[in-house]
């Protein structure tokens, strides 16, 4: 009985303490309960702004980038969309009504995209047929990437079940290897739902102004996703980018960058600049490194990421000696009559020579510049005085920067301490200089004694308000006479064409030229200079015509790795053909043609036009015409918009399909380069002549990784 009732009473408080339990746990989903609705969050996540969020489908509307015009109009870089290619594959991927939107025919699809993308059907199929089943897509690799919208609008045209796209902001750069540099390139931005941001040249410069501003538009959606229509929704329009206008003038760059090209390949220096601009106005027409890269393919991008026209300071050797004679002149203390003993000259104990150390015995002050004799200008500078000469240095622009407008660009330096020290810069060493500061000190020769800022960008166009906002030629300040402007540019004219002038090379029919060369020591990183015959910066300063020059043309090259000519040779190569195209391109009344190679038109842009249409264009005109890729539209083109055509010259179209390797046989190794710069793909050469081989198959798909051999016969 006693057991019965120990029993009973075990049972009752086991009750009251689940009861009680319950009663707890009630209570806590009360209060729980009532601090949601009264304080409307939780773990500080606030429930009406989640739900909000969850109702409301936010999109971003993007900013197109503004486009970077050369000076006449033409699109240098502009907006352009990329698509990336995907395949779904899991079967339980279908619509409500149960039909597949997953690949139902792979073969199909490997067969389709094949005509497209530069894969093989069996590789397409290899990729359709992973080794993880359980893969609910799978993409193409880089092939499947950065594809244009011909190429989506072609594929989706087809029809095929299961094939996706995304697309991704990209940047078009129709020219290829094109001022590269300077120009820059963009990225994508993961921090702005994939904005272009400009990482180099004036796409970073400018990025501000190119990128413009991103809209958005929300909308109420219901738990599935689809759009409320009794609900508001709010549409804020991105307001796009502002339009740059560039000074460049498309057909002398275009020229210049074939011509540095190809002594880039003959002689393999390690680096070389050119800069072509109007002494008048500070233009910058053209200009170009080496090396560089294709701004569309990418290739070579990795061998240099720096603009070498403004970022790199280096000892410029003897064209200094253009701004020590001009500062001698201009402050009357050049006496051209007093003669020296050439050949070598003692300062503190040190040996400075002449390029010829026999040297030319005595000879006047006069003829140091044409002679370009380093004795002579230790005399100069002696005879200036160390204070007059710093300051004349800072009066042509040196010590600091130009302020063109491009990224990282560096003001150079001086040593300046010691006699010695204050010889050497009068003829370039001892004193880093720009690229871009030379130029700029080179105009006040060319333009009177005014010296003018280097220019860029001519203009800036809000496309969202229409304003217009104009750069107008800058005078920095005028460092020297229209008098000493006029005698140095006589003197740079005896460097061409007196019998002991150091640049004769430089003689272009038809023209009068005005020169100075230049060969600096390069600094060795263990003291002193480099020694061989090819360590040194080789450069040539020029103006044309002589007595009111037009243009200035300034070229640098360092360490050619095949030194076969003279560097003077080298350098001709260059400056020749690019000043007569200058000239004969220019109203100048002497300006001649070169009856070699008469051009017949100028080669119009055809980018975004159909295959056949501009192959008919061309046939009529009797132009050879050969086609990469398997796509119905262009997409680049060589010559580039604008070049001269002549009766010789070949016509290549990259077009929207897989890039595809062409029947070579019969061309010229410099047809077959042209293809190279292109398409981005690199080719070895044995023997001469024109192409009895190739190592890739015609219609062969092209990889720009890969190397194609050709053979050449005569």
């Amino acid at each position: 009985m006693m057991k019965s009732k120990n029993a009973h009473s075990n049972r009752q408080r086991t009750g009251i303490a689940v009861l009680a339990v319950m009663v707890a746990v009630f209570l806590v989903f009360v209060f729980r309960f009532s601090y949601l609705v009264v304080g409307g969050s939780a773990d500080h996540v606030n429930l009406t702004e989640r739900s909000k969020q969850k109702y409301t489908d936010d999109s971003t509307i993007l900013a197109r980038r503004g486009t970077i015009y050369d000076a006449i109009g033409n699109p240098i870089a502009e907006d352009a969309n990329a698509y990336s290619i995907y395949a779904v594959i899991d079967k339980d991927y279908v619509s409500t009504t149960n039909k597949p939107l997953y690949v139902t025919n792979k073969k199909k699809v490997a067969r389709v995209l094949s005509q497209y993308l530069s894969l093989s059907q069996k590789k397409i199929l290899a990729y359709l047929n992973p080794k993880n089943k359980n893969a609910f897509q799978v993409e193409f690799g880089s092939a499947g990437q950065n594809l244009t919208l011909d190429i989506k609008n072609a594929i989706t045209a087809h029809h095929l079940k299961g094939i996706y796209f995304t697309n991704t902001p990209s940047r078009l750069y129709p020219n290829g290897i094109f001022a590269s540099h300077l120009i820059g390139q963009v990225s994508s931005s993961t921090k702005s739902s994939g904005k272009l941001v400009g990482t180099m040249g004036l796409e970073k410069q400018y990025n501000t102004v190119l990128a413009g501003k991103n809209g958005y538009k929300k909308s109420q959606v219901d738990s599935y996703g689809y759009k409320l229509d009794n609900r508001p929704s709010k549409t804020v329009k991105a307001k796009d980018g502002s339009n740059i206008y560039l000074t460049i003038d498309s057909r002398l760059q275009s020229y210049l960058e074939s011509l540095m090209s190809k002594v880039n390949r003959k002689y393999q220096p390690a680096s070389m600049n050119a800069i072509l601009i109007d002494p008048k106005t500070g233009k910058i027409l053209a200009a170009t490194q080496r090396p560089t890269f294709n701004a569309q393919t990418q290739a070579g991008l990795g061998t240099v990421w720096r603009d070498t026209l403004v970022e790199d300071a280096y000892e410029p050797g003897s064209v200094m000696k253009v701004f020590s004679l001009s500062a001698a002149i201009n402050s009357g203390k050049y006496h051209p009559n007093d003669y020296y003993q050439s050949g070598s000259v003692e300062i503190d104990g040190t040996k400075v020579n002449d390029w010829d150390t026999a040297g030319w015995g005595t000879i006047p002050i006069s003829q140091a510049f044409t002679r370009s004799s380093n004795v002579g200008f230790v005399k100069i500078e002696q005879g200036m005085g160390k204070a007059t000469w710093k300051e004349y240095l800072k009066k042509f622009g040196f010590l600091k920067k130009t302020n063109i407008g491009l990224p990282g660009e560096v003001s150079g330096s001086i040593q300046y301490k010691q006699p010695l020290d204050q010889a050497l810069t009068a003829f370039g060493q001892g004193v880093d200089v720009s690229a871009m500061q030379m130029v700029q000190g080179l105009t006040a020769i060319g333009n009177g004694g005014k010296m003018m800022k280097p220019q860029i960008v001519s203009k800036i166009v809000n496309p969202n308000t229409g304003k217009t906002t104009t750069y107008k030629p800058q005078e920095v300040s005028q460092p020297i006479t229209k008098k000493t402007a006029s005698k140095v540019l006589s003197a740079m004219e005896d460097v061409v064409y007196k019998s002991y002038g150091t640049g004769s090379v430089y003689k272009i029919p038809g023209y009068k030229v005005a020169v100075k060369t230049g060969t600096a020591q390069i600094a060795n990183p263990k003291g002193g200079y480099l020694t061989g015959d090819s360590n040194y910066i080789f450069s040539v300063a020029g103006m044309a015509p002589a007595k009111n020059p037009k243009y200035i043309l300034y070229i640098t090259m360092k360490q050619p790795g095949n030194m076969s000519e003279a560097a003077e040779k080298i350098l001709s190569e260059v400056f020749n053909p690019m000043m007569k195209r200058a000239l004969s391109s220019s109203d100048d009344s002497d300006a001649t043609t070169d009856s070699t190679s008469e051009p017949i038109t100028s080669m119009p842009s055809v980018t975004g036009k159909s295959v056949t249409s501009v192959q008919t264009t061309m046939q009529k005109q009797d132009l050879t015409t050969t086609t990469i890729g398997t796509g119905n539209r262009v997409v680049q083109q060589l010559p580039r918009a604008g070049e001269q055509l002549t009766s010789s010259s070949h016509i290549y179209l990259l077009t929207n399909g897989a890039m595809t390797m062409p029947d070579m046989k019969g061309w010229s190794k410099a047809d077959v380069r042209e293809l190279g710069t292109l398409t981005g793909v690199k080719f070895k050469f044995s023997g001469s002549g024109t192409v009895a081989k190739q190592s890739l198959a015609p219609k062969s798909v092209l990889n720009s990784k890969e190397t194609i051999t050709v053979t050449l016969k005569e």
